[in-house]
């Protein structure tokens, strides 16, 4: 399924944000299937011996779950937005340590236009 360790913790983090974001909007017999799989670490066969229905009922499951997850986030975009604000804060800090250094106003000046562009998103 993975081609290595890193896209597996790829996968899992993005699942993770996605699952954070929009995972409420799931049904709760969908969000417990789903937690016991990606963040239980339940093989399929335990998750569907435990509720009582096949292991392809869970596998096709989790798989819907994913599309539901990545189409809200296609459709809203809230994992990416937090993403950029997330980036745009720590240019911020970077630039606001720099500024207590040297004491440059221009640092103000760029700090004030990424402050903008999070205002933006």
């Amino acid at each position: 399924m993975y081609d290595s360790t890193g896209d597996k913790m790829k996968s899992i983090v993005e699942q993770t944000m996605l699952y954070d974001f929009y995972g409420e909007l799931l049904t709760p017999h969908q969000r417990q299937i789903y937690e016991d799989v990606v963040f239980g670490d339940m093989s399929l066969g335990e998750v569907a011996h435990e509720r009582g229905i096949s292991r392809q009922g869970v596998h096709d499951l989790v798989k819907r779950c994913d599309r539901i997850l990545d189409g809200y986030e296609e459709k809203l975009q809230l994992v990416e937005k937090f993403r950029q604000t997330r980036s745009r804060v720590e240019e911020i800090k970077r630039l606001t340590g720099l500024y207590r250094e040297n004491h440059d106003e221009k640092i103000i000046a760029e700090i004030e236009r990424i402050a903008g562009d999070i205002m933006d998103l």
